[in-house]
Parts: structure tokens; sequence; C-alpha cells
């Protein structure tokens, strides 16, 4: 009886401790884009603070952030053009394409790297993995790390000139 009072006890702390870290980590990562999507932002410093904001719930957190940038909306996670003649709806065979964002190769996602430039839309991802205050020993998997996951799409302030994509032609391997 005991034990079945205590699996429960833990899982709902274990549970809280959850939900509590997953809004606190909605929160830093929604104010965090938003500072770096203005000119002034510093994208070092909203990482940090989001890394500071979450352990109030999960001491000793890991966070790893991605930043992928685009042109506008209508490109988050859009292929390069190409001339799909085998219709697979992947680039291969010689079929031809634009290197729009210019790296020399044909890309399943147009997005780059990193916070992008003025007008730009970025797709801010932001995981967290942390250990549990309150493992259950009663559960195989109840000591395990905990990870959650935010993210927040933001258009970058229009501080300066928008660079367009390029317009290279190239051949698919």
């Amino acid at each position: 009886m005991v034990t079945v009072f205590m699996t429960l006890l833990l899982g709902l702390f274990d549970l809280g401790q959850l939900a509590y870290t997953q809004a606190i980590l909605n929160g830093a990562v929604q104010e965090a884009a938003r500072t770096s999507s203005l000119e002034t932002g510093d994208i070092a410093v909203a990482d940090a603070r989001i890394t500071e904001m979450v352990q109030l719930s999960a001491p000793g957190v890991t966070v790893t952030t991605d930043r992928k940038s685009y042109y506008d909306f209508a490109d988050v996670e859009r292929a390069e053009s190409w001339n799909d003649a085998d219709n697979s709806g992947v680039c291969d065979n010689g079929e031809t394409y634009t290197d729009e964002n210019g790296n020399g190769q044909w890309d399943e996602d147009i997005g780059e790297s990193g916070n992008g430039s003025a007008g730009d839309v970025v797709v801010y991802t932001v995981t967290a993995s942390y250990d549990p205050l309150f493992p259950n020993p009663f559960l195989s998997w109840g000591s395990d790390q905990r990870t959650v996951t935010a993210s927040a799409v933001k258009k970058n302030q229009p501080f300066a000139d928008q660079s367009g994509y390029g317009s290279e032609a190239g051949s698919c391997t």
C-alpha cells in the first residue's frame, strides 16, 4: 500500500515539475525570440536568460537552441525549387534546381542557420533536458532525464534592407 501511494505521490510531483518547467520554457522562449528580433537584441544574452529562467524549476538543466531564418513566412520549411521529373519528391537523378540560398547544393529546407537579417522570419526552437527533482525508484524509467521543447516564430524588425534569395542554377546528383 505504501509503495502504491509513494509511486502516485512521486508521479504527481514529477508531472508538476514537468508542467512547470514547460510553462517557464514557453515564456522564456517567447521573450528571447522577441528580444532577438530587435536590432539591438543580443542573441547570447537572450539564450543565457532562457537557461537562467528554466533553472528555477530544473536545476542543472542543459539547454540547446536552434535558429533558422527564412525570407518570409511562405518559405518556412520549404524546399528549394527544382524540376521533379521523376515525381520522387527529392531532387536527384540530374534534375535541375534553383540554388535560392546560394550554398551550392539543393536543400530540402531553404532556411539558413542563424538569426537572419532585417525582415527575415526566424523559427527559434529550444530544448531543455534535466534530471527530475523527484525520481521515482518504483518505475523503470522513473530516474530518466526529462526533455521539454518550445518554439517561437518571429519576424525580425525592419531595421535595414532585407537581402533576397539568389537564383543560381544547379543539377542534382
